[in-house]
């Protein structure tokens, strides 16, 4: 069953290639969604697919920005649906 979380990251993580880092991983996962700066600073994800997926995906991007990531926080829906692909959002 798909789901939908919300993700955000604390620490240094604007400016730092962490939205074009989580689109490259992305890729390589069956998960939808979008990456985008957010105003505090911090980064928010929106990612959907399966559980397993969007675990898969989120130790990966965390594994290859462990340096910048302090903290990371997440909340669980049902997927949306509304997305096709995972991009940068704005």
């Amino acid at each position: 069953m798909a789901q939908q979380r919300i993700v955000i990251f604390t620490g240094t993580v604007q400016g730092v290639g962490f939205r074009f880092t989580a689109c490259r991983v992305a890729a390589g996962y069956a998960v939808t969604g979008s990456v985008r700066n957010c105003s505090d600073g911090t980064v928010e994800c929106i990612v959907e697919g399966d559980a397993a997926e969007i675990d898969a995906f989120l130790a990966d991007l965390a594994e290859r920005m462990s340096g910048y990531i302090h903290e990371r926080s997440e909340q669980v829906a049902a997927a949306s649906g509304g997305f096709t692909s995972f991009g940068v959002g704005y």
